[in-house]
């Protein structure tokens, strides 16, 4: 015989090690993150006869063949994809949450309001002090609330490009450290444990990567991975051991642009894309609400310059004006409840004429500030409405997919303990067959 039962024993007794080793580390790591299940796979050992003839084949044993992960790349796939949208939809929807809040509790609406409201009833009474200072003081809430919203949505567009930046340098890391993973991979042995625990670490890095943007991934025979940042027409930003950087750049309206390199990257997923986003909606609001602020100041500074105040002169400028004017500069003008031009021009001192009066309502309803605000304010509300429908609605399908990941590449614990009963079996099997090699051949030893 090429083979013996005590070396058969002995290789039996080896493959149920590596297999409890195996169990062993699944059960250790169920819960941590990005590990993936392994399995053991055995092969029989087979040697030729005697004299070196290939047609007397003797099995000698079993042997552990290699350490699979229980991974499916679609599912993974999808885990990414899902995943980076999701982290988009609610990014976006959490910038535009603080710039809807930012023009709500600046109570810019019932400011505006306000400030008709004391001019319709400074009509009842033109030339009452009390009702000329309560506009004044109207306007400058109004002026104050425009600042505050201003000031507010400043930092929104601050915080978010913190994040981003932030989110950059992440970046920046995991693909240093996927580089770094690809060529140790390079140089790790097929199906070796090392090896495994590689491409854990690989995947692990590429979820965390799609996080921040949508990625396209190719992998070789090696199990090391190039990476496209930006979808499958994005620059590549890891190649073999080698990662490149991303950069923002900031425009003057505050929104900003990617870039790996001179190539520019647009991303359709990712926390960036979502920042990206919410930028964007916020440089649109305050555009507006600067322009509302502008033609607020050019209207009623206009309807001034046509009319006489209390004391006969031509109406001086009630906001400070501008070219143009923004919400941040939006201020109240020296003025006081006397310059207030209720009277036509060809009025006389102290007149109780409204004719100006109602020229200046007229062309405040034209502009119809309050009507632009409410405009703004649903502009926004709906947007988060729509977005956080949609947020709901793919983080639904990122849970499905996580789910169907972790059925399939996660570990069961009850199914580890059957097999750390099935090895410790056969480890202790294969010790009694040593054991009866042992006895037969003491026992052929002890024929006389």
């Amino acid at each position: 015989m090429s083979s013996d039962l005590l070396s058969i024993g002995s290789s039996g007794a080896r493959a149920a090690k590596i297999a409890l080793d195996v169990t062993a580390q699944n059960i250790a790591n169920a819960s941590s993150d990005g590990y993936i299940r392994r399995s053991s796979t055995m092969s029989e050992v087979a040697s030729t006869g005697y004299h070196g003839t290939i047609r007397d084949v003797s099995l000698s044993g079993v042997r552990i063949s290699g350490i699979i992960r229980n991974a499916d790349a679609f599912r993974q796939s999808e885990v990414r994809r899902t995943g980076s949208d999701t982290a988009r939809a609610s990014t976006e929807v959490e910038g535009l949450d603080h710039t809807l809040a930012a023009i709500e509790h600046s109570n810019a609406y019932p400011a505006i309001i306000q400030f008709e409201s004391t001019l319709q009833k400074l009509k009842e009474t033109p030339t009452d002090a009390s009702l000329r200072a309560s506009v004044i003081e109207s306007a400058r809430t109004m002026t104050q609330t425009f600042q505050i919203a201003a000031k507010e949505m400043d930092a929104v567009g601050a915080g978010l490009r913190f994040n981003a930046a932030d989110g950059i340098t992440q970046v920046n890391r995991i693909s240093t450290e996927l580089g770094r993973t690809n060529l140790r991979l390079a140089r790790a042995a097929d199906a070796s444990s090392d090896q495994t625990t590689l491409l854990d670490q690989r995947d692990k890095l590429l979820g965390d990567l799609s996080k921040y943007g949508d990625i396209t991934t190719t992998f070789s025979t090696d199990g090391s991975v190039a990476v496209n940042f930006g979808g499958a027409t994005g620059p590549a930003i890891v190649t073999g051991g080698t990662a490149d950087a991303l950069a923002m750049t900031t425009a003057s309206d505050g929104t900003i642009s990617l870039s790996v390199g001179t190539f520019p990257v647009t991303l359709a997923g990712g926390s960036l894309a979502g920042e990206q986003n919410a930028l964007i909606k916020l440089a649109q609001v305050h555009g507006d609400l600067d322009t509302l602020a502008d033609d607020i100041v050019t209207t009623v500074n206009s309807a001034q310059a046509n009319g006489k105040d209390l004391a006969g002169n031509i109406g001086a400028a009630i906001f400070t004006p501008g070219s143009p004017v923004t919400a941040a500069t939006f201020a109240l003008a020296n003025v006081n409840g006397s310059q207030i031009a209720t009277a036509p021009a060809t009025a006389l001192a102290g007149s109780r004429d409204t004719g100006n009066l109602d020229a200046l309502r007229a062309a405040l309803g034209t502009t119809d500030p309050a009507g632009r605000m409410d405009g703004i304010l649903f502009d926004i509300s709906s947007t988060v409405a729509g977005r956080s429908i949609t947020r709901e609605a793919l983080k639904t399908i990122s849970d499905s997919a996580s789910t169907a990941l972790s059925a399939q590449s996660g570990v069961d614990l009850d199914t580890e303990a059957v097999n750390l009963v099935r090895f410790q079996q056969a480890f202790q099997a294969s010790g009694r067959v040593m054991q009866v090699a042992t006895t037969l051949f003491d026992t052929l030893l002890n024929i006389r």
